[in-house]
């Protein structure tokens, strides 16, 4: 087991944020959470990243406790992909791929043929070998991703957490960035993404979480969760999940489409 949440609690002083929050990963593992804003699944991922401390209970990675790791050993376990920021500095695309293998180095040592291959080789893995010499303040924000995603590779790490990696893309980019995420779990990458789209969950996920009001409300397989009542409790919003072709889709109900489609 990669990741293993045991009744997990956290607040900021007398603000209570996440109550006994319990869910557990597996290599190849897909695992999409949703939840309203402000449901707690930033505050989730900073906890399982070690950004915070927890109040309550247990986060085991890979068979051992997160307060046992360095900071560099964690990064050799999770990876962290966020959604793209501008940077006060301009690295240039391979630069930014190679940052990811400084959790290997030793010391104060710097990348050296070995490390550059390894940023190489993920570049080419992702297609944007192409973009290497470019400036990431030059190229598209579904390119950004992409570098984000390579960088997160060239780490080593075999468990990725994504907080909304599609945030601000068009709708092409979406599909195309989570494609290759989806992709990455039969790699045996193990995932933990967050994102405001059932869609991506419907589409890509095998597992999904779903956050309401400080807990969990449900979590499991997402043909036995992603339920138009489950949907509707998280969003207040009347949604029903429909066939189309084969292809399951989330589809609002409210009383100005029913009027215009009577």
């Amino acid at each position: 087991m990669r990741v293993n949440v045991k009744n997990l609690s956290f607040g900021y002083r007398d603000h209570s944020v996440l109550e006994d929050i319990s869910f557990s990963i597996n290599e190849g593992d897909f695992l999409c959470v949703l939840g309203k804003n402000g449901a707690g699944k930033s505050t989730l991922f900073k906890l399982l990243l070690g950004f915070l401390k927890k109040e309550k209970g247990n986060i085991i990675i890979e068979g051992k406790e997160l307060e046992k790791y360095s900071r560099k050993d964690l990064a050799k376990e999770i990876a962290y992909i966020p959604q793209y920021t501008s940077s006060a500095f301009s690295y240039s695309v391979f630069d930014t791929v190679l940052m990811g293998t400084t959790c290997n180095l030793e010391g104060l040592g710097s990348p050296k043929h070995r490390e550059k291959r390894i940023a190489k080789e993920a570049l080419e893995k992702f297609g944007i070998a192409n973009l290497s010499n470019k400036s990431t303040a030059s190229i598209s924000g579904g390119e950004r991703q992409l570098v984000l995603l390579a960088r997160a590779i060239a780490q080593g790490s075999h468990i990725l957490i994504l907080d909304e990696p599609t945030a601000n893309l068009d709708y092409g980019n979406q599909y195309k960035v989570m494609s290759i995420i989806s992709k990455l779990k039969d790699q045996g990458y193990s995932i933990i993404l967050s994102t405001h789209n059932p869609e991506h969950a419907l589409t890509f996920s095998d597992k999904v979480l779903f956050l309401d009001d400080k807990k969990i409300l449900a979590n499991g397989d997402t043909d036995k969760v992603m339920t138009s009542e489950n949907l509707r409790k998280i969003y207040d919003l009347p949604i029903e999940i429909i066939n189309v072709n084969g292809k399951k889709i989330c589809s609002p109900i409210s009383d100005i489409v029913s009027k215009i489609y009577v």
